[in-house]
């Protein structure tokens, strides 16, 4: 519907411009906090895995019925407030200018050549050890980071909103939450976390898929290799990363860059070895972490487009 698309292009708008004022409460903050409470209630004795379940139907459930209620109200009240709320939600549910300025902290101290403080700026948006990384693997941080969220954060909640409106987009940012907070393979969260893990797999699986297709299609090709080849490395390479989705994206950027991703990390002191994508070129430097933006934001906005043209032909003709 017309009014659907509109609020999703405005959302997409506002995202991009203004995206999360730090001041203002965000929606995830709430999410956390519940998902931790439910966490300490459930995560304990025996039948973890279920407990685990219990808590993605109940945390997904509750927010999609609290946003198809909200955004059903107000277009009841108003089809300009109804656009307009849903827009909305579907801005703080996008994290394309939170992404963007995230990168862009490491990239200017990694720029002017504080290694220090770029250092510690990679610290706040990945897992990883970055105490004793040198300015190629900082920039390597920060490349994966904005590459494996382009869909996280932003295409596969699209390609959610234009199926379900803003509960979809929801629906999909609170399984993505709860994957990020107890889907690991630590002992503590092996059991609990295991469904949500496998959710966030199943959601993002055909947005991951596109998006690392576009980043080969439509952003720079700055390693300058004819496009079958990198789509056949990619195809390869996509495969062999531990994560079913993310592999897909970090694969496209580093045959589109022209430089390796993945490699060796290190993740509380124990060392982790994953396989290594793209050419082995130059190392590494803070201009990548500028194309990775770049790249970013070229397939965010190709992906909206695409999907909102075949959302229009699909009414046009139903």
């Amino acid at each position: 519907m017309p009014a659907h698309f509109i609020a999703i292009a405005l959302g997409f708008l506002l995202d991009r411009i203004i995206g999360d004022p730090p001041n203002w409460p965000h929606p995830i903050r709430f999410l956390g906090t519940f998902i931790s409470k439910g966490t300490t209630v459930l995560n304990k004795g025996r039948f973890r895995i279920a407990k685990g379940a219990f808590l993605l139907v109940l945390t997904t459930g509750m927010v999609f019925v609290l946003v198809f209620a909200i955004v059903g109200l107000a277009y009841k009240f108003h089809p300009v407030v109804g656009i307009a709320v849903e827009a909305v939600l579907i801005a703080i549910g996008l994290a394309q200018k939170s992404l963007r300025d995230a990168a862009l902290e490491v990239y200017r101290p990694l720029e002017t050549g504080n290694l220090p403080e770029a250092r510690e700026k990679l610290s706040w948006i990945v897992g990883r050890d970055t105490n004793d990384l040198n300015e190629s693997a900082v920039a390597r941080g920060a490349v994966e980071t904005v590459s494996e969220n382009t869909s996280d954060g932003v295409t596969a909640p699209l390609f959610w909103a234009f199926l379900l409106g803003a509960p979809g987009l929801w629906l999909y940012k609170t399984v993505n939450t709860l994957d990020s907070m107890i889907g690991y393979r630590y002992e503590r969260f092996e059991k609990f976390g295991k469904f949500s893990a496998r959710m966030d797999d199943v959601l993002n699986f055909i947005p991951a898929r596109i998006t690392g297709l576009l980043i080969l299609m439509y952003t720079p090709n700055e390693g300058q290799m004819p496009f079958m080849k990198r789509f056949a490395r990619w195809s390869r390479d996509a495969r062999r990363h531990p994560s079913p989705n993310s592999g897909f994206l970090e694969a496209a950027t580093a045959w589109q860059l022209g430089i390796t991703l993945g490699g060796k990390s290190t993740y509380r002191g124990v060392v982790s070895n994953k396989p290594e994508f793209g050419p082995k070129n130059a190392p590494l430097t803070a201009k990548h972490i500028k194309s990775s933006i770049t790249e970013m934001h070229t397939v965010s906005f190709v992906f909206w487009f695409i999907m909102t043209l075949i959302g229009v032909l699909f009414y046009g003709f139903a």
